[in-house]
């Protein structure tokens, strides 16, 4: 119904005509953006098969092993790393479902639980510890659904509203349209009204909250057409909803099939991996060089990178050699959600794979986000007898 206007004359004519149905339109730049961004989401996910490739730095499941090591649900993420792929393919059809729901205004309500839920999810896993706590997209999201759980799609370009429409038809229920006019004009025609009191209610102060003459015209629907409505309801959501999941399914499909064959078709031009250097677990080293043996300096060419394991806490390093004996090494470990970075020797930088934090090389600073800050500096030298140390 619409919102009923003040009574008192210094409010007259401040809502425009049909304030009320202005409103439904507020919602929809933001069901479009949750929408479109969670379509994009899911379909790039399923365009890429690195994301499901256990082996890959961008997998899933090193996403899922380097959020573990700053979220505070670490334990229930390890104890899902060997289930890393199937959750893959649940985010990103689920990020393409609710996004072609929310888009569509279909089932709106359990599209936005299911956004929010995800958001929820994202944000401990992956964005709980960034400070300010508003820095991090994921807690923006989760508010961001909220008006989509209490209110739905609303009646603007949405198929909830027009499947309600077809249902309220076939039941026999006319709907009347709503007019919105001030309170004050159904006072002056009303001859029940006298002083600010009502007749009609014993005398009470008028109120358009309970007018008799407004609800006595509201339609009358009948117990046989109400369970008509529910059941056309049902039939005709369930139908939408069942060929709307069909076209999403084939459009995953489809973009998984391209993504396969896009990356087999550039598999020979993608640059070798860094090499891992062995380690050997000491903690000492000739020539006066203390620390943890890496392995040999030879493996490390020049103006290239190896990466090792730091023994003290487990993360990945990457160790780079600048120039003839002059070494830079860091914790490997993207301080944005704990993907492995890798070095981009065409770009000269080190990349985070999974959402392309740029980081400079002699340094670790960060150049680009969404990385909050630099890589942590590590120090590694090299020995007499041709091996890197990490100290």
């Amino acid at each position: 119904m619409p919102p009923p206007s003040p009574s008192n004359s210094r409010f007259a004519g401040i809502l425009p005509v049909r304030a009320w149905a202005l409103s439904e339109w507020a919602l929809l730049p933001l069901r479009l953006f949750l929408g479109g961004t969670f379509v994009f989401a899911g379909l790039q996910k399923l365009a890429n098969p690195a994301f499901f490739n256990s082996k890959s730095p961008a997998s899933i499941q090193a996403q899922m092993a380097g959020a573990a090591r700053l979220s505070p649900i670490r334990s229930l993420l390890h104890a899902m790393l060997p289930h890393a792929a199937l959750i893959g393919w649940i985010i990103a059809y689920g990020e393409l479902a609710i996004g072609i729901g929310t888009l569509l205004g279909l089932k709106t309500r359990i599209a936005a639980v299911a956004g929010a839920f995800l958001s929820l999810n994202l944000f401990l896993a992956v964005s709980f510890h960034s400070s300010p706590y508003f820095t991090g997209a994921d807690i923006v999201f989760l508010f961001a659904w909220l008006p989509f759980i209490i209110a739905g799609a609303g009646s603007r370009l949405s198929a909830d509203a027009m499947i309600a429409r077809a249902a309220a038809q076939q039941a026999g229920i006319a709907s009347s349209p709503l007019v919105a006019i001030p309170f004050e004009t159904v006072q002056a025609l009303c001859g029940n009204y006298d002083q600010g009191r009502c007749k009609a209610l014993s005398n009470r102060p008028c109120s358009c909250a309970r007018c008799p003459v407004l609800h006595a015209r509201l339609p009358q629907v009948t117990p046989v057409a109400i369970k008509t409505f529910d059941r056309r309801s049902v039939v005709i959501g369930s139908t939408t909803v069942a060929v709307v999941a069909g076209a999403a399914f084939v459009t995953g499909f489809l973009t998984t099939s391209v993504g396969h064959l896009e990356a087999s078709a550039v598999s020979g031009e993608k640059p070798s991996t860094s090499t891992t250097l062995p380690g050997a677990g000491s903690n000492s080293g000739s020539g006066g060089t203390r620390g943890t043996m890496l392995g040999p300096a030879s493996s490390v060419p020049i103006g290239s990178a190896a990466t090792f394991t730091i023994p003290s806490s487990g993360d990945p390093g990457i160790v780079l050699q600048l120039s003839k004996g002059t070494f830079v090494a860091y914790d490997a470990v993207c301080p944005h959600a704990g993907c492995q970075v890798g070095y981009a020797p065409s770009a000269k930088l080190m990349v985070c794979p999974c959402h392309g934090s740029e980081f400079e090389v002699a340094t670790g600073q960060v150049i680009s986000g969404p990385a909050p800050h630099g890589l942590t500096p590590l120090t590694v030298r090299e020995s007499s007898n041709g091996n890197l140390y990490l100290q």
